[in-house]
Order: C-alpha cells, then structure tokens, then sequence
C-alpha cells in the first residue's frame, strides 16, 4: 500500500491520467503566459486555424477544431468584439460569410504564438530538445492514426 496522499502507483501509471494532468498543467502553464496578451487558449485555437488559410464559414471553421457550432459563434463573436476578426461577405457565394484574421488579429497570434511557447517549453523543461521532438512526434502520430474526428471542447468537459 502506497503511503502518500496522492492517487498511487497504479493510477500514476495509466496513460490516461498521466495525459490528464499533462494537459491541465499545460493549460495553466497557457492561462500564466497567455493572462498579459489579447486572447486565451481557447482564442488562440481559432486564430491559429483561420491563420494562413483560404477564408471560410464559421461552420467549416467549427467542424476543424471539433466544437459546436453555438461553441464557434461565441468564440468569433468574443473575437470579433476585440477587433481580431472579421465576418465578411463570401466572394465566391455572396450568401455565406467567411471569417477571416485582420491585421490587429495577426499582431494577436504572433504574440500569443510566443506565450504559447513559452508555456510549452516550461511544460517540457525536464525533457532533452531530443525528447520533446520524440513526445510529439509520437502524440502526433496517435492523432494521425485516429479513426474517431475531433471530440468537441464541450465533450472534453465531461471527463
């Protein structure tokens, strides 16, 4: 029987916890870094995916990170307020609106692409530079290989 107060041996050997608290470290790790700029983590996932792409819908947008549609329009109305993005017209189909970055948008992700790094790298310190490429080499790789889309945010809630 283990002697400390925590969860013991068997459990801090599973997979699942110890992604678990990987992650809720790494959120807050992203809360510290990300608490002085413009966006929170959850912001920074949307910039990130409009960054670089050919504009689209909102609904496409909230498909591609795996949240719900109510979810996404939150998100952009959030980020819309802060004059990070906009809603504008389709070119190609004047009937739908696309989402796209504008430029105080751009300055945002730069600087909470830098936050996130440094959140990242504090996470990882323990872990050689040859290490952390393997950890998400591999992560990524689990990903790739999934069969099952995206879970939503919202679901993520339920565990």
């Amino acid at each position: 029987m283990d002697s400390d107060d925590g969860p013991g041996p068997q459990l801090r050997a599973r997979l699942g916890y110890l992604l678990k608290h990987a992650f809720f470290e790494l959120e807050e790790l992203h809360s510290v870094h990300l608490a002085r700029g413009a966006v929170n983590v959850r912001e920074l996932s949307v910039l990130l995916l409009l960054d670089g792409r050919e504009p689209e819908s909102q609904q496409q947008a909230a498909g591609r990170l795996g949240v719900d549609r109510t979810t996404m329009v939150g998100l952009l109305d959030g980020l819309e307020g802060k004059g990070l993005l906009s809603r504008q017209p389709d070119p190609a189909d004047r009937r739908r609106n696309v989402v796209v970055l504008t430029s105080a948008g751009r300055r945002a992700l730069k600087d909470a692409k830098a936050a996130s790094d440094r959140a990242e790298r504090e996470l990882l310190a323990d872990l050689s530079s040859t290490e952390a490429r393997q950890l998400r080499a591999l992560l990524a790789r689990i990903v790739a290989s999934s069969s099952s889309p995206a879970p939503s945010r919202d679901e993520d809630k339920r565990s």
